[in-house]
């Protein structure tokens, strides 16, 4: 199979899937959906975390110049 002719979707809720299964085999189109998240869902939690404390301003920056003797370095 070409890699033009793989398509990645991202449906957002359970109906949107039962509709995309339902399109893919009424064309008899081979599929599959992995049973794994390509993230960990601790990991992905973490990041939403970062980013919402980071939107609020509670982070601290570091300048290039004290970058190692803040990593202890």
């Amino acid at each position: 199979m070409a890699s033009e002719n793989i398509f990645i979707a991202h449906p957002e809720n359970a109906e949107q899937v039962n509709a995309l299964k339902a399109f893919v085999k009424a064309l008899k189109i081979k599929f599959e959906i992995p049973n794994e998240r390509p993230y960990n869902e601790d990991f992905i939690n973490k990041i939403k975390k970062s980013r919402e404390e980071i939107k609020e301003g509670n982070f601290k920056k570091i300048n290039k110049e004290d970058l190692q003797n803040f990593l202890g370095l």
